[in-house]
C-alpha cells in the first residue's frame, strides 16, 4: 500500500500527470483538471502576490536579523545596499520592484489574511481535491509551470533535469505531492 492507501501510485497531465505506484509499478492518470486552475496560475487574482510580498518581508527581516555578521539586517537595508552598489547589483537590468513592493507592506493585516484564506481555499478545492479523489501519490509535469499550484498550498515539489529541447535548451520534470503527516 502507498501512503494514500492505494495499491498503485497514480500521476496528472494536460499539462499535469498524476501517478500511483506500488510493487506493480506506477499507473499514470492523464487529463485531470484542477479546479480554478486559471485563477491559481494568475499571480494577482489568486492572492499570491499580496501574500508573497507580506510574507517575504517578514521572513527575510527575521532571517537577516539573526545573522551573526552581515552588512544588511532588513529588507530596507538590502534595498539601500543595492542602490549603493547598483552597478555591481545590476539594478538597471533587474530592478528592485519586488523588494520595493514587499518593503511597502506592513505585516499581515486584513487584506493579507483574506489573500491567505483565498489561497487555502484554492488549494483545498483544487490540487488537494484532485489528489485525494483520485487517490494520487504524486504529480508529474514537464517544466515548472505547476510551481504556483504547489507553492500556494505549501506542498513539496522538486524539479529535476530531464533533457534538452530541439534548440538545446535544458528542461526539467517537476514532481509534487501533498504534505505528509508524520507521527512523533
Amino acid at each position: 500500500m502507498t501512503p494514500s492507501g492505494s495499491k498503485h501510485s497514480p500521476i496528472i497531465h494536460d499539462p499535469y500527470l498524476a501517478a500511483s505506484g506500488g510493487q506493480g509499478g506506477a499507473i499514470l492518470v492523464d487529463h485531470l483538471e484542477i479546479a480554478n486552475i486559471d485563477v491559481i496560475l494568475n499571480f494577482n487574482s489568486s492572492g499570491e502576490a499580496i501574500a508573497l510580498m507580506a510574507e517575504f518581508k517578514l521572513s527575510l527581516n527575521a532571517y537577516l536579523k539573526e545573522l551573526v555578521v552581515s552588512p544588511v539586517r532588513s529588507l530596507a537595508d538590502v534595498i539601500a545596499f543595492n542602490e549603493k552598489f547598483s552597478d555591481l547589483e545590476m539594478n538597471k537590468e533587474f530592478g528592485q520592484g519586488i523588494f520595493l513592493a514587499a518593503e511597502a507592506t506592513n505585516g499581515i493585516g486584513d487584506i493579507e489574511k483574506e489573500a491567505l484564506l483565498s489561497l487555502a481555499a484554492l488549494s483545498r478545492d483544487g490540487f488537494e481535491k484532485v489528489m485525494r479523489e483520485n487517490r494520487l501519490d504524486a504529480l508529474v509535469t514537464p517544466g515548472s509551470d505547476v510551481s504556483p499550484v504547489l507553492a500556494i498550498g505549501g506542498y513539496p515539489g522538486i524539479s529535476v533535469p530531464a533533457g534538452y529541447d530541439s534548440k538545446g535548451v535544458p528542461f526539467g520534470i517537476c514532481f509534487g505531492g501533498l504534505r505528509v503527516q508524520t507521527q512523533h
